[in-house]
């Protein structure tokens, strides 16, 4: 029995969503099979020197500028969605904002602000040598191009990730069970450490992971500060030393490092339970503080904006004033196309994937779906440099077998057709944020009652016009959500760009990672600006969901200082 021209072209819709979504997965898992690969078969030579030379000094370093941030973010962002979200004070409504406004901010521009701010040469130290009249020898300075300054640069920068997380989370618990510790004679401080505290726990958790990921993923800020780690590393054994094994076995440590953090951060959050003290909901009413406790708040909160986001902003644009770069001549012009180019190119085709993955794992779930879902999930894990070579490698060798094989039959040279444009940079990029693009459709998605696709599905509607039709029309707002994402994140990227970019095809980013390597700071700062004003449109959105999702306080209050 033949089928139906409109029968057929719905089975080949229906079976190139399905086979799009295993795809996609597919890609994504590539290049951690070819690190391992590339690892594995590299020279056990290799694999020595390292461990004789730089492999200890690249575990200590990476493992102690990931304990600094996690202190770090945990308590600067845990300490400020508290404030914001559970006592009132004058400028609340400004910090709840404010305060995830240095997201916007790559680490590696705040490390370039402040170096100038900070270094030897600049205005602190030199305003220091005026007004005491000393020597640059006469005195001591914390150096800001270390371990600790590094640290502290992404903890400026990644503590918002907590922020955001736990803000939310102290906005969803109910009032019932801090009362009910009150009521049993706990004091304000300890029924916080015992009863909100731990109810937020997941939420901090996850928000300590995704800043510790982006912490090892981190190469602009650590090569800066000639802080030596994983990532370094790897760029240093690709580029300087033309050493591909070394770079695939760095790669693959690095990998089994941000494996290991993925699979503790999903552990954490899938144990986590959390369960309604009551039917009622009860929301905790904000005290308002006085006297010097509202004078900390002020302190505490406007400390993180001040040097997380005014202070750079100002030094950015101090610098930018004094360079000589113009934004608007055409090599940067240039720069400005290349990385609206990737950007939006890479943008675009994450969200397709995401939604590929999303809409199979909401029609036809199953063992398939659900693995596809987890593998395109874990790339948010794997740094920009290991995917770089993850796809390098195999395509790289792809390439040379096809142009030699071009050149035997036919005596034509193919070049570089996959390693020498933007295709495989792209592929990168949606492989590093697909993970980003993936939950904002999802949280999208879970506003569409299954009830909805059965009664489409009744009606004859078949699945590519369902997400056609009905999904995509329903979830435009976090399709758009997911593109800004995206868009931003890519913008950012440096590893990945750095390694994979095609020849003469700089980017904003790129421009202020070669001006600031060679100490032209005044310079980096104009590219740098560009980057963090487009970084701040998602955070303003963040925002602006989160603010809506602010639940009527009940007119129980309680007061949490004394």
């Amino acid at each position: 029995m033949s089928l139906r021209p409109s029968a057929l072209a719905e089975r080949f819709a229906t079976g190139l969503l399905r086979g799009g979504a295993l795809f996609v997965a597919a890609l994504c898992l590539l290049p951690m099979l070819a690190v391992a690969i590339a690892a594995l078969l590299g020279s056990t030579e290799t694999l020595r020197h390292l461990a004789d030379t730089v492999l200890l000094d690249y575990s200590l370093t990476t493992l102690q500028l990931v304990l600094i941030v996690a202190v770090g973010t945990g308590a600067v962002g845990t300490g400020a969605a508290w404030l914001v979200t559970m006592t009132r004070f004058p400028g609340v409504r400004f910090f709840e904002v404010a305060l995830a406004l240095p997201l916007a901010f790559p680490a590696y521009v705040m490390g370039y602000a402040y170096t100038n701010f900070l270094d030897h040469p600049g205005m602190v130290q030199t305003l220091l040598r005026d007004v005491t009249g000393w020597g640059p020898r006469d005195y001591w300075f914390p150096e800001v191009r270390s371990v600790t300054g590094a640290a502290v640069m992404l903890i400026l920068v990644l503590y918002p990730y907590v922020y955001l997380l736990a803000r939310a989370a102290f906005l969803q618990q109910s009032a019932t069970a801090f009362l009910a510790a009150r009521a049993l004679g706990r004091g304000p401080w300890t029924a916080f450490f015992r009863v909100s505290l731990p109810m937020a726990r997941p939420a901090i958790a996850g928000g300590i992971l995704l800043a510790v990921m982006e912490t090892i993923a981190d190469y602009g800020t650590v090569s800066y500060f000639s802080v030596q780690t994983f990532a370094t590393g790897i760029y240093t054994s690709w580029f300087t030393m033309a050493d591909r094994a070394a770079a695939a076995q760095l790669a693959l440590c690095l990998l089994g490092f941000a494996l290991m953090l993925a699979m503790l951060e999903r552990a954490q959050r899938g144990a986590a339970r959390h369960y309604g003290a009551g039917k009622k909901f009860e929301r905790l009413q904000p005290t308002t503080l006085t006297g010097f406790h509202r004078l900390a708040a002020l302190t505490l909160c406007g400390l993180p904006v001040i040097f997380g986001f005014v202070l750079p902003v100002a030094l950015l644009f101090e610098m930018g004033m004094g360079s000589n770069q113009n934004l608007f001549s055409p090599r940067y012009l240039g720069y400005l196309r290349n990385t609206v180019t990737l950007a939006g190119t890479a943008a675009a085709l994450t969200v397709v994937a995401a939604i590929l993955i999303g809409f199979r794992q909401r029609l036809w779930p199953g063992r398939a779906s659900s693995m596809a879902g987890h593998v395109a999930r874990i790339g948010y894990a794997v740094p920009g440099g290991v995917i770089a070579v993850g796809l390098l490698v195999p395509f790289a060798n792809l390439d040379n077998a096809l142009d030699s094989w071009m050149r035997d039959t036919f005596d034509v040279s193919t070049g570089l057709l996959f390693t020498g444009s933007i295709w495989l940079l792209v592929c990168a990029y949606m492989v590093r944020f697909i993970a980003a693009a993936l939950n904002a459709y999802d949280s999208g998605l879970g506003t569409i009652h299954p009830h909805i696709d059965a009664v489409a599905r009744t009606l004859g509607t078949g699945p590519l016009q369902m997400l056609r039709r009905i999904h995509v029309p329903v979830l435009r707002p976090s399709v758009l959500t997911a593109l800004l994402i995206v868009f931003v994140d890519v913008m950012k990227e440096l590893p990945a760009t750095l390694i994979m970019r095609p020849f003469n095809f700089d980017t904003l980013a790129v421009q202020a990672h070669r001006l600031a390597s060679d100490e032209r700071l005044d310079g980096a700062a104009v590219p740098s600006l560009v980057i963090v004003a487009v970084g701040l449109l998602p955070v303003v959105l963040v925002c602006r969901t989160l603010g809506a999702r602010r639940m009527r306080p009940s007119p129980i209050k309680v007061a949490v200082v004394e």
